[in-house]
This record gives structure tokens, C-alpha cells and sequence, in this order.
């Protein structure tokens, strides 16, 4: 099995000491975002969770945790984009990040982490010719510490709408010259580009089209052979492996205007107070007429003896 921390929040920039905590106890506990009172535990057991999947804006929190996931395979996706306070008010200084990305890389190994360059969205401050410039400037900044960086172009969900409003699609013309332009710029430096769950072919322009989370990355991350899985289509054009999400919506106080997790700040600002790193639940506690499911969770893992 593999679990996602997380694409509900972000879990190491804010709930690193409670997800700690979680894996000290051996479980956490999960409740199902459309009907609260079913909750779903997870066995936090390193012969069944074949790899743990991070996914932050800011690994520096993890970073002093990271002793206590060594013997769970792990993987971090870390999303570092050039958007100032206006669209991503509370997200650490860019180069800051960048610094965590490389001491995270060279703690880990290049194999176990991918720079994410997304959700690329254009408007008159952040046309695609800011855009080149900056990822050119990344690119030769991070290409030594990660084989691989994921880009997508921002889409509208109805959080997005009520959050950035005047936000408008990429139109297929930028997004063809963006891709191409990346590419080309990350080949020079022995990077490859991929898309994430993109319904426009980039591949014409250089761009691979695949899972951010396929068996060949989880495989290269942890060392084990993988049984062949379909995959899990987490959205639209979304090729990735079957995960289990162990977060909540509604508590990522990045607040990033573009975000589909969340409803609106005010939102946030109530659950973030209900957290308490002590319980099993990333957001408040037991209640009494909670139905706790243990999850029936298997490995991944291929055991067929091999002889190379």
C-alpha cells in the first residue's frame, strides 16, 4: 500500500511533530471527507506501506523527523514555483525552499525526490515570458539534486473560482509554448519534464505524459519489485498508483489562491485551531458516535524470487 501525505494539505510544513507522533503510535486514524462519522484506520506498519508519498510547499519542518521514517519507503514531491505574497501569502521565501529541497536531496538521494513546478498559471504579472525566466533560474539551481520535475497548468475548480476569481485557463498557445520552452531548458540540464494529469498532448513538445507516482518511480525510490496495479485516476488524466489520503481538507494555511482543498480561509483557521498533535486524527479528536473501520491494507510488494 502506498499512503499520500498529503493532497488534502500540507502535512510536512505544518503537522510534521503530530505525523511523527503517528508513526510512533503505528496507526492514524482518517475520517471520510463526505461522511464524517465513518473513520478509516491505517496500520502504519512498514511490511504493508511500501512508501509513504509527501507532498509540500516546505520540507524544513519534516527534515528533523526524517530518522524516524527509516524503515518506511518515502518519497517527496516538493512544489517550489516563482508566485509572490498575492497568490501565495503564506509559502516560505523561494530560495529558502530551494536550500530544504537540496539538503532534503542530498539526506535522501535524487531518486527519492521530484521538483513540482505547478499549478502554472498566466496573467500580466506572470506571463509566460516570467515564467521561462524563472524556471531557467530553478531549473540550474535544482537540476544537480533531481532528475525530474513535474509541471501542470492551473485548473479552475469551484474553490479556485470562489478563492481567485478573476483567475482565467492557460489558453492552449501559451501552454504548448511554456512546455516546449521548459523542456528544452531542462534538457540542456540532463532534467526531464513531465505533465500531471493534463488533458492537452505535450508530448510534441518535449513533455512526458505519465503518473507523478507510477511503479518505476516507487520502484527506483525503495528498492522492492511492485505487483503491476491500475491505476488509480485520483483525477481527470491522472495515471498514478493507487494511494490512500491520510489528511483533511480545509487546514492548509499556505492559502495559496489557486488551491482546491480549500474552502476559504475562514475555513482553515477553524480547523487549524482543532489540531492537536497528540491525537489520532489530523484534525480534532474522537467523537462518540464515530464507526472505526481498520482499513484492510496489503503490500505491494512482488515476491517472486529473481535471479538479477
Amino acid at each position: 500500500m502506498i499512503l499520500f501525505a498529503s493532497g488534502r494539505t500540507d502535512i510536512p510544513a505544518f503537522y510534521s511533530k503530530w505525523f511523527s507522533n503517528r508513526i510512533k503510535e503505528g496507526f492514524v486514524n482518517v475520517r471520510n471527507p463526505y461522511f464524517p462519522q465513518k473513520v478509516t484506520r491505517y496500520e502504519l506498519d512498514p511490511h504493508v506501506v511500501d512508501c509513504i508519498v509527501f507532498c509540500t510547499k516546505n520540507p524544513r519542518p519534516m527534515i528533523e523527523y526524517l530518522d524516524d521514517l527509516e524503515e518506511f519507503g518515502i518519497y517527496f514531491f516538493v512544489t517550489i514555483t516563482p508566485y509572490e505574497k498575492d497568490i501565495e501569502p503564506n509559502v516560505p521565501e523561494k530560495s529558502i525552499v530551494m536550500d530544504d529541497f537540496i539538503e532534503l536531496s542530498e539526506r535522501l538521494g535524487k531518486n527519492r525526490i521530484c521538483w513540482r513546478y505547478d499549478p502554472i498559471l498566466v496573467t500580466e504579472k506572470y506571463s509566460p515570458a516570467f515564467h521561462i525566466r524563472e524556471f531557467r533560474k530553478m531549473c540550474e539551481k535544482l537540476s544537480p539534486f533531481t532528475d525530474r520535475c513535474i509541471i501542470s497548468f492551473v485548473d479552475l475548480y469551484s474553490k479556485t473560482k470562489r478563492n481567485f476569481p478573476e483567475l482565467k485557463e492557460v489558453s492552449e498557445q501559451d501552454q504548448l509554448f511554456i512546455a516546449q520552452t521548459f523542456s528544452a531548458i531542462a534538457s540542456r540540464l540532463n532534467m526531464r519534464v513531465e505533465s500531471c494529469a493534463e488533458k492537452i498532448d505535450l508530448s510534441g513538445c518535449g513533455v512526458e505524459k505519465g503518473g507523478c507516482v507510477t511503479k518505476e518511480i516507487i520502484e527506483s525510490a525503495t528498492g522492492i519489485h511492485l505487483l503491476e496495479k491500475r491505476p488509480q485516476h485520483l483525477r481527470k488524466y491522472c495515471d498514478c498508483l493507487p494511494m490512500r489520503d491520510i489528511a483533511h481538507y480545509n487546514c492548509c494555511p499556505h492559502l495559496c489562491r489557486y488551491c482546491y482543498a480549500n474552502y476559504d480561509a475562514k475555513s482553515v483557521e477553524k480547523n487549524f485551531a482543532l489540531h492537536d498533535d497528540e491525537s489520532p486524527f489530523l484534525i480534532g479528536n474522537s467523537l462518540p458516535d464515530d464507526e472505526v473501520t481498520v482499513a484492510k491494507m496489503e503490500s505491494f510488494r512482488d515476491m517472486q524470487l529473481r535471479l538479477f
